[in-house]
Order: structure tokens, then C-alpha cells, then sequence
């Protein structure tokens, strides 16, 4: 089998399925008879990686599998092709994200403990109608608190193959920009943009953050949540 066509087939069924595909997927597209090697299948995939180089669009390989997207780069001008699209987050829910993906498992009290407010229950709504967060136990305290943990969806949003990738968090102590912005999934900074205010005392204005998260987007959920890392210590 030419290494073309094993490339050419690839390329066409990342293209058609509009989401990521793993790679044990991507060899069932070809008959078993002639099925190309784990070998022969990363080579194509390292020739694609190779061809978008210099180009408008990149391989990505995430959590879920590997997909082709328009380049990190150019997001904020493909975007303007759907303004109505565009996603506007408050500070407030991005810097409880940031301390899920960071601490978890985590309890909604011990989020509050950190950020120095009340968690909005819409923000964890949002969340986890996004699939970006699940529950994934109880604390062994009185009450029994949930703990929330992220998903492989989380990682796949914010164009992730693992959490190892998070930004070290002396990255994110610098950054102070409150308004941030998700135009497209996997926009550049915007893993690093989330957890703005890490490791700070609680910044001013924050019931006010709160309050607008009333109004933050909801969307249903369309497949099952998974955890997909051990908790982190915020301070390694």
C-alpha cells in the first residue's frame, strides 16, 4: 500500500469527522487485509504534521485522538466568519476551571476557600453542560462534599493531549488581562488564559463576576464524561 494513499485516506477522514479520532480508529478505515502498521499510520501522520507546516491549518493531537483545525494563530480572523458564535466567559468561571484542572480533585468549599467569594452555581452548571468538569467522588468529610475533576472533553476544548501540558503556574501568575475571550476552541493562550489569577488573593470585584455568570452560555450534553488525570499539586 502506498504511503500516499494510507495519508490521502487519513487526511479525508479527519477532515469528514469533525472531531478528534484516535488511532486504533484510524487504521479500522482500511481493510484488514491491508491494514498499514502502527508504524506506517504515525508516519502519515508525521508527513500531514509536516505538510501543514507552513500552511493555514495544523495536525492536533489531543486527548481524544488527532484532528485537523485551523492554525492556533489564525483563529481570531476565522472567526470573524461566525461573529454570533463567539463565546465571551467571565473571569470568574475561568479561574474556577483553572483551579479544577489545577487542584483536583476539589470541592466547591475549597474553590471558595481560594477565590475568597461563593462559586456560582451557574458556573459549575456550565461546566458541566460543556463536559468540561465532572464529579468524580466525595470528600471523606462530614457532609461529603463532591469533588470535581476534569474530563478528556476538557482537554480536547483547549487543544490538550494531557494535563502535563498545563502552563506552569509562574506563567500564569503574570497574566492580569480580565477580559478574556474563547472566539474559537483551542485559540491560542487560551489554555494559559484560564487560570488568570492563580495563587492571588481574591481580586476586586469579585460578586460582581459572580453576578454576571447568570447570564454565562449553557449547552446540553451530547457524551459521557471521563477523567482523565490524577489530582496535581498547585504548588509543583
Amino acid at each position: 500500500m502506498k504511503d500516499s494513499y494510507v495519508r490521502n485516506v487519513i487526511e479525508a477522514a479527519l477532515l469528514a469527522a469533525g472531531q478528534p479520532l484516535p488511532a486504533a480508529e484510524l487504521a479500522r478505515l482500511f481493510e484488514e487485509s491491508s491494514r498499514p502498521s502502527s508504524e506506517q499510520l504515525e508516519a502519515a501522520l508525521e508527513s500531514l504534521a509536516a505538510e501543514y507546516a507552513d500552511r493555514g491549518i495544523e495536525l492536533k493531537h489531543t486527548a481524544s485522538g488527532f484532528s485537523i483545525q485551523v492554525r492556533r494563530e489564525l483563529a481570531a480572523e476565522i472567526s470573524r466568519l461566525w461573529p454570533e458564535r463567539t463565546v465571551r466567559y467571565s473571569r470568574a468561571l475561568l479561574e474556577t476551571l483553572a483551579l479544577i484542572a489545577y487542584r483536583q480533585p476539589i470541592t466547591r468549599a475549597e474553590i471558595e476557600a481560594v477565590r475568597g467569594v461563593a462559586v456560582n452555581p451557574n458556573i459549575v452548571r456550565t461546566m458541566l453542560e460543556r463536559n468540561w468538569v465532572r464529579v468524580v467522588g466525595q470528600r471523606d468529610v462530614p457532609g461529603h462534599p463532591e469533588l470535581l475533576g476534569t474530563t478528556r472533553e476538557f482537554l480536547d476544548y483547549f487543544g490538550l493531549k494531557s494535563l502535563d501540558e498545563l502552563p506552569p503556574l509562574a506563567e500564569l501568575k503574570a497574566l492580569t488581562d480580565p477580559n478574556l475571550e474563547l472566539a474559537l476552541a483551542g485559540e491560542d493562550g487560551v489554555a494559559v488564559s484560564a487560570a488568570t489569577a492563580l495563587g492571588s488573593a481574591p481580586h476586586d470585584g469579585g460578586d460582581a463576576d459572580e453576578a454576571a455568570d447568570d447570564d454565562e452560555l449553557s449547552a446540553g450534553t451530547d457524551g459521557s464524561h471521563e477523567l482523565v488525570a490524577a489530582p496535581r499539586d498547585l504548588d509543583g
